[in-house]
């Protein structure tokens, strides 16, 4: 499946995190899984905050993106829309809440799992868990609100 952000207008396509267009930003992707919602990254050796572990400002950001990009992905569903470029919905973080359970080594690809908590309206909740080596690391809250299609032009 082509992830959610390969839908966004380009106007929407900028992003750091998940921009298709931004060629410095992460390029991060978001999927269906199952009943959960996907992302995967792998850090470069820049990216450390002490030797061999991810810097913690940079897991927060790769949540806050796979949080909004999950529920565009939810809003989409809950709509029964048919994806097709460039008609995704967007999201926007209204919230972030981060909990560093574990420190997370930088050598392994991080993966990061989303759980729709709520749709209502044009506010989604998702939970994400993030993880490096099969070990949960790092838990968020994203409260996440759809902005309308000329946001930002």
């Amino acid at each position: 499946m082509i992830a959610i952000q390969d839908y966004y207008a380009d106007h929407f396509a900028r992003c750091y995190g998940c921009g298709r267009l931004n060629a410095h930003g992460y390029q991060l992707k978001t999927r269906w899984n199952g009943e959960h919602t996907l992302t995967t990254f792998v850090p470069k050796e820049y990216h450390t905050s002490i030797p061999g572990f991810v810097y913690g400002g940079l897991l927060a950001s790769l949540i806050d993106c796979h949080g909004t990009g999950s529920a565009a992905l939810a809003l989409a569903r809950d709509r029964g829309l048919v994806l097709v470029p460039y008609n995704a919905p967007r999201c926007v973080t209204a919230s972030l809440q981060i909990n560093y359970l574990s420190p997370t080594p930088i050598e392994s690809e991080i993966r990061i799992l989303g759980k729709i908590i709520e749709v209502k309206g044009r506010k989604v909740i998702v939970d994400a868990e993030l993880y490096a080596d099969n070990k949960l690391c790092v838990t968020g809250r994203i409260i996440a609100v759809e902005v309308p299609e000329n946001f930002g032009k």
